[in-house]
């Protein structure tokens, strides 16, 4: 699977563990930045990433700031994305069964790594039921 990655200076660890992880795991992944740890802005990595997936480019993402608000935020003023702000693996597994998200939004400063990476494994993992929560999914755009 193609996966996008990004976030902002306090994601910037978790997105190079995370990429490194998704990897292994036999993804390909395409990395937004940032490429340090120096203060930047949420929605320069956000928008590309977004619009990676609106045009086909990736078919998931995930994003990293410290508290996941943010960047959910701004992806989520893209009509083709549903990002979903997580902190349990049911969470992240929920998100994609019963959401359709495609980007999994992770707050680096309230979890550790390791539940990072299950979130990360139970979102690329899992895929969207529909049946009765497809009526629900088509309401969300405007």
């Amino acid at each position: 699977m193609k996966i996008a990655i990004g976030g902002d200076h306090a994601g910037y660890d978790y997105k190079n563990k995370i990429k490194d992880f998704l990897q292994e795991l036999g993804h390909q992944v395409e990395d937004f930045g940032p490429v340090n740890e120096e203060s930047c802005d949420y929605p320069d990595i956000a928008h590309p990433l977004a619009d990676s997936i609106e045009k086909g480019l990736n078919e998931l993402g995930i994003a990293i700031c410290g508290s996941g608000n943010g960047i959910s935020m701004t992806l989520n003023k893209h009509q083709e994305i549903r990002a979903a702000l997580c902190w349990q693996e049911e969470l992240a597994r929920l998100a994609r069964q019963h959401n359709n998200a495609n980007v999994l939004s992770l707050p680096s400063r309230f979890i550790d790594l390791e539940l990072a990476k299950k979130c990360v494994k139970a979102f690329v993992t899992n895929e969207f039921e529909g049946g009765r929560h497809e009526r629900r999914v088509n309401k969300i755009k405007l």
